[in-house]
């Protein structure tokens, strides 16, 4: 199968045993989420720890993400802060069996526009599989520019951006989109993360949903793409109020994988201790919280 750039993709955790990879839960979730028909999967992003494992895990979780996929298209970060680190990860999940590859400016150092030029043209040369361009400020502290965005988008293995759909804020990001939509080859398919905003960014024109909570409630988040993408306003707000309480304990958290993955504890679906050191899970009292909420929603 190969790669749409359409619909739900949707981002799993790498539960963690012992500080390694628990690669039977993550078996476990990657089923699910061919259960749930997602339209592809996004292993080994943020939400994936990507940056915490080492080149043989993150080679090791592609390989057995693209086998528990079946026929489900899979695409992995190859971020590195080194550009020589970059390019032998992208070789080992190409070897893998991706179907696209997800690229953030990794550094240490802030980066000018020209060095990330250079990184996503040099990958764009070493790669043979889609390259989407993953604009996540909070994580790299790197702002794109229109220019650049529409610069990189012009080579050859570009087919896709995730765009933040809520940063700095959603009226920000709505106002970025349509300004920068039309301004960008036919070739590159729209892309939100960015869970909250989500669905009203569908509905004004992205085209795929690079979702983190879709990793662990996948058939609701199912049922928000595709009601977001045939425009059901009402069915889009009925969804979204089920996820904001998930939504609202992300947000305190500076982000969604401590959530994600205490929720993924209290569902059995990782085991204790799944985040890689030194994270850790949420407090004991949001703990409880997170286990009633689920309950009473029986998200999936």
């Amino acid at each position: 199968m190969t790669f749409s750039f359409t619909g739900l993709s949707a981002f799993p955790i790498t539960p963690m045993h012992q500080d390694a990879p628990d690669e039977a839960r993550f078996a476990t979730l990657i089923s699910r989420l061919v259960d749930a028909k997602v339209d592809s999967i996004g292993a080994l992003g943020s939400t994936g720890s990507y940056a915490f494992l080492t080149r043989g895990e993150r080679e090791k979780i592609a390989r057995l993400a693209v086998k528990e996929a079946g026929t489900t298209p899979v695409l992995v970060s190859i971020g590195a802060i080194n550009l020589r680190d970059t390019l032998l990860l992208a070789e080992d999940a190409q070897k893998a069996g991706v179907k696209a590859l997800l690229l953030p400016p990794m550094s240490y150092f802030p980066l000018r526009d020209e060095e990330v030029f250079t990184l996503y043209e040099t990958v764009n040369r070493h790669v043979s599989v889609p390259l989407v361009v993953y604009d996540t400020p909070g994580t790299t502290q790197f702002h794109f520019s229109d220019a650049l965005m529409q610069r990189i988008c012009e080579l050859k293995h570009v087919r896709s951006i995730k765009l933040p759909s809520g940063s700095p804020t959603a009226e920000d990001a709505s106002a970025r989109m349509k300004r920068l939509l039309p301004a960008l080859p036919e070739s590159i398919s729209p892309g939100i993360s960015g869970d909250p905003t989500a669905g009203n960014a569908l509905m004004q024109g992205a085209r795929i949903w690079y979702s983190e909570w879709g990793g662990l409630f996948p058939r609701l988040a199912r049922q928000l793409t595709d009601a977001a993408l045939a425009g059901q306003k009402d069915e889009v707000a009925r969804i979204n109020a089920l996820f904001t309480p998930f939504w609202e304990m992300s947000a305190r958290y500076g982000g969604s994988l401590r959530v994600i993955a205490s929720a993924a504890e209290i569902m059995g679906l990782a085991g204790a201790h799944a985040l890689p050191c030194p994270l850790q899970s949420v407090f004991a009292q949001d703990a409880e919280k997170l286990a009633s909420l689920i309950k009473a929603h029986q998200p999936g």
